[in-house]
């Protein structure tokens, strides 16, 4: 279902807003009282679709999550009052609907569920049963209050293939009881993971005409910005934050008046927000002096000495290099080591980093990113032939046509 067109209004932002942070509080609502994940779950978007239909001109009604629950919740009694086995059903939601259950409860009454059900919707939307594809499309649908269509334009598919995405994962995890786990502090990692990925594909997107979505990166930062709220001790989600706000600080250097890729060392660094690296900074101090480091922890510290620096030659490599050290032995993933790579060559030349290229080979082959990287060093080792073939062969293999256009364009500047 499309949401209505959007009036070009602050009001209209306003409400959208309000309604994506009361959304996972009223579907927590709605499957507390009744179950049934995936027909609350239509219900509490068919009851956000109304209000931003009516709310813009007729107003925020006092109570706006009493007004969701209200709405939801006759949306899903309609529901369940049609399907299969009706007089069951409909004595199972009158025994489980308390009797204010469509009355909105006054000012600053909390009958309405806690913020902790977000959290619980996000381990839901997380199951380990679940691909990581349909765990995104279903944190974005569930949590963050998005139409399909808005995830679908997001991820650049078809509105109808996203819809039967969202479907297929809503069905694996009915019937899941809805509670955090008792394991949950062994299942937040794939929280967090989920929440990393919907922000680097928006703020680097994969394919495309746009380098950045910057509505998935805003909604992993708010998403993240609550989970914080609900465990602000917990030094990973507090990492994960910081590392979002000091990358997130730098879009507006990172494209051209025509959309043009901008590399880290040519950004106009007076666009970089200011307020986003202060409070990443202090966020990232903030865990930085407990005794065990984590992945993320790391990765904001990494990308603060980078905020933290006037220029480019003011960067504090050295540190760096010292930070990936640490980070490749927690996690020696390629990527992770791909990136010690420019570090290595930062600090000890351009020859030392395509050394360390070699054994990155078989495990990047079919990416770009190993050939750009490779294209990078060798321009600054003064093969410039040899870069040009690499810059060449990294644009064939991306999908985002600013990074082609860029990778192309410092091919052409060392032919010529």
């Amino acid at each position: 279902m499309s949401r209505p067109p959007r009036r070009p209004s602050g009001r209209t932002t306003e409400v959208e807003d309000l309604l994506r942070r009361h959304a996972p509080q009223v579907l927590g609502a709605l499957v507390r009282r009744y179950g049934h994940f995936d027909a609350a779950e239509d219900a509490v978007q068919e009851a956000l679709l109304a209000a931003a239909g009516q709310w813009p001109e007729a107003g925020v009604p006092e109570n706006p999550r009493g007004w969701l629950i209200k709405v939801a919740s006759r949306r899903l009694t309609d529901v369940l009052r049609s399907e299969e086995a009706r007089r069951l059903r409909e004595e199972r939601a009158a025994a489980l609907t308390p009797r204010d259950a469509f009355t909105a409860p006054p000012p600053g009454a909390d009958r309405a569920p806690s913020e902790d059900d977000t959290l619980t919707l996000l381990f839901l939307c997380c199951h380990s049963d679940l691909t990581q594809p349909a765990r995104i499309a279903l944190t974005l649908r569930a949590v963050g209050g998005l139409t399909t269509a808005e995830i679908a334009r997001a991820h650049l598919m078809p509105e109808a293939s996203m819809a039967q995405r969202i479907s297929r994962a809503k069905q694996k995890v009915k019937g899941t009881s809805f509670s955090r786990p008792e394991n949950w502090e062994e299942r937040l990692p794939a929280v967090l993971h989920v929440l990393y990925l919907i922000f680097n594909e928006g703020y680097t997107a994969t394919s495309g005409a746009a380098l950045q979505r910057a509505e998935l990166a805003g909604e992993a930062i708010r998403l993240t910005r609550t989970v914080h709220a609900l465990l602000p001790g917990h030094c990973e989600v507090t990492g994960l934050l910081a590392l979002m706000l000091l990358t997130d600080a730098r879009r507006a250097a990172r494209t051209g008046p025509h959309g043009e890729l901008v590399p880290l060392d040519e950004q106009d660094r007076a666009l970089w927000d200011k307020a986003a690296i202060e409070e990443g900074v202090a966020l990232v101090t903030q865990v930085l002096t407990q005794p065990r480091l984590g992945p993320y922890q790391l990765r904001a510290a990494i990308a603060a000495v980078h905020d933290e620096a006037a220029s480019p030659d003011d960067t504090d490599w050295q540190e760096i290099l010292g930070l990936y050290d640490i980070l490749v032995r927690l996690v020696p993933g390629p990527m992770e080591r791909l990136n010690r790579t420019v570090a290595v060559a930062m600090v000890h030349g351009p020859e030392a980093g395509l050394a360390e290229l070699d054994s990155l080979e078989d495990e990047l082959s079919t990416g770009h990113r190993l050939d750009a990287v490779r294209a990078h060093l060798l321009e600054r080792a003064g093969n410039t032939e040899a870069a040009r073939t690499a810059y060449e062969s990294a644009a064939a293999k991306t999908l985002s046509r600013p990074e082609q256009r860029y990778l192309r364009a410092r091919a052409s500047r060392l032919a010529t």
